[in-house]
């Protein structure tokens, strides 16, 4: 298991850049695209700062946790458990966490993780539809 092809992963060439680059940065703009038009119109309509800074620091809390972790798994060390960065993502973390996937490669091949992971990041979308689309009315619901 020590030679090279061994640590080969499909996506990544032998210099451990990530494959596809452009695609994946398109899907990240993509899937920032409402959260950040949402918390942007809603600064700057004087409503709230709270979401774009929310989005911004928690998602650089996310990005560590994702360091730390990967670090740590590395040296067996205590990790951060999976549903601490579940909760950081869900607070809006969901970006940070994003990018410190394939940063650190890391939790991106954990199927269970990653399911719930998209699933975060589609109640995020699912908000912003609401808020600037809908009028706010499907979340009044709850």
């Amino acid at each position: 298991m020590n030679d090279s092809s061994a640590r080969n992963r499909p996506g990544r060439n032998s210099g451990g850049q990530i494959q596809n680059p452009r695609l994946k940065w398109l899907v990240f703009a993509v899937v920032c695209a409402l959260p950040l038009f949402g918390s942007l119109a809603m600064w700057l309509q004087g409503i709230s700062l709270v979401p774009l800074s929310a989005y911004g620091i928690v998602s650089v809390l996310a990005f560590f946790l994702y360091w730390s972790d990967k670090r740590k798994a590395r040296t067996d060390s205590w990790r951060t458990p999976e549903n601490v960065l579940h909760a950081v993502e869900l607070a809006g973390g969901w970006p940070g966490a994003l990018i410190a996937q394939q940063v650190f490669r890391h939790k991106t091949r954990k199927i269970s993780y990653q399911i719930l992971f998209w699933m975060i990041v589609l109640l995020h979308q699912v908000f912003w539809i609401d808020q600037l689309f809908l009028g706010a009315h499907l979340f009044a619901l709850f």
